[in-house]
């Protein structure tokens, strides 16, 4: 099916905006990127460290759940020393729809030795002023490989498929840095080492003369630091052959979004309107037509609608750190997230994260109490390919299915460093509205 929104002016750069939300496509041919992928089965980092069990299961009936999407999350600029995953779940039974933790996300995280505490605060906020002073890159340049102009590094895939592995290397992950690429949310280039040691010496000491309000603040206003726990209770993960079947695999293909620029408002791609040639008839009929049609609709659907209906296909839009794009603002998790979403007043807003209780953005991480972040949510499309083989009208009926994990990248308390951990993270679901039957 052809996508709603063609371009008669493909070739004029002028007709389109490049945002910074890399969407993903689900494709059947194999790409060098061997970890990423809708549907299928789940890997692990060191491929026989499994989560618990526990985190398989749907909360509502207990029954295991499947695999939506497995996502290949290294960011070593953002998190240097941490090999992460990402991994969304579903629980099928039509029973459990609508229901909290029918739908689980897990993030997968192996920190190196040593790089818990490899980059200090000074030092951060020394990259910080760095970052004021040079165009900071895209994340898509670091996490998917997309290589955007003259300042594309050599190490880029050959190949210009943003979920592919770097040549040469194991199975690099399409969502984080390359090694010769920078990070937007990480640091330049370093200073020649015996430098950057000297200055980071410096950096500490000065440290120490901050005024002590400023030192406290700074201690008030982090979470506190969490306390050694003793092991948790870890249940064996079940065999394959006691999940439901898989959905069917797909790999992922990945490019910048890229949207018409509007000489005037768009109207939702599922409209239809009969538009008069000649001139002949009321004058300004669709005009008023329009205007009916989009009072009388949920605006937040609409902006969703004409958004992901300009790239029809996609199946997952990804921007660590970035803003959701809400499905409605009726329920719940619109509630929550509408101010600071690509729905809310300003186009520069993030997510931030409040307190447990109430209030807009996302719960902090009940393993740190750090800020969560948006990160990656899931489109309809995805549902039409994961479904594509099954002969059903009875399928998913979820609009966008949203992930927002622990901004520093936490592991469990409990696992130490140089050993595999799993966090359930946030998710968020958007189901499709039912209309009421009588």
């Amino acid at each position: 099916m052809a996508a709603p929104y063609d371009s008669d002016s493909s070739d004029g750069g002028d007709d389109y905006t490049e945002t910074n939300v890399l969407l993903g496509y689900a494709a059947k041919e194999v790409t060098s990127d061997t970890i990423s992928h809708l549907g299928g089965t789940p890997s692990w980092i060191d491929d026989k460290t499994a989560p618990s069990g526990a985190l398989a299961k749907c909360k509502v009936c207990n029954g295991l759940l499947s695999l939506l999407l497995e996502l290949n999350g290294d960011m070593p600029d953002t998190f240097p020393g941490h090999e992460r995953r990402l991994y969304i779940w579903t629980c099928r039974r039509k029973t459990c729809r609508r229901k909290e933790g029918s739908v689980r996300g897990i993030r997968g995280v192996r920190v190196a030795k040593g790089a818990t505490n490899k980059i200090p605060a000074a030092k951060i906020e020394k990259k910080e002023e760095k970052l004021e002073e040079k165009p900071q890159p895209r994340i898509g340049e670091s996490l998917f490989g997309v290589q955007n102009g003259a300042g594309a590094s050599a190490s880029a895939n050959p190949f210009s498929n943003p979920f592919s592995s770097k040549p040469g290397t194991g199975a690099a992950n399409p969502f984080s840095s390359q090694s010769g690429s920078a990070n937007p949310f990480g640091a330049p280039a370093s200073a020649p080492a015996v430098q950057a040691i000297a200055s980071e010496k410096n950096r500490d000491e000065a440290s120490t003369t901050l005024p002590e309000t400023f030192a406290s603040k700074a201690r008030i206003s982090s979470p506190p630091p969490a306390e050694q726990q003793p092991p948790r209770p870890h249940e064996p993960w079940p065999a394959d052959s006691a999940f439901p079947t898989p959905f069917p695999h797909y790999h992922l293909d990945a490019e910048y979004e890229t949207l018409d620029i509007p000489s005037a408002p768009t109207i939702p791609a599922n409209v239809r309107m009969e538009v008069d040639g000649e001139g002949s008839g009321g004058t300004g009929g669709g005009k008023e037509d329009k205007e009916v049609f989009e009072s009388s609709m949920d605006r937040t659907f609409q902006k969703f609608a004409d958004r992901v209906g300009e790239n029809a296909e996609q199946v997952l839009r990804y921007e660590f750190k970035g803003k959701p794009l809400l499905y409605s603002d009726s329920d719940a998790v619109g509630k929550a997230l509408a101010a600071h979403s690509e729905n809310g007043p300003s186009s520069n807003a993030k997510v931030i994260t409040t307190g447990s209780k109430g209030g807009s953005g996302f719960p902090r991480c009940q393993t740190c109490g750090a800020d969560r972040v948006f990160e990656v949510q899931l489109t309809p499309h995805a549902i039409a390919e994961l479904e594509a083989e099954e002969m059903t009208l009875d399928g998913m009926e979820w609009g966008t299915i949203i992930m927002a994990v622990c901004s520093k990248d936490c592991k469990p308390n409990d696992v130490p460093e140089g050993e595999l951990g799993y966090v359930e993270e946030w998710v968020g679901v958007q189901w499709e509205e039912v209309s009421s039957k009588k």
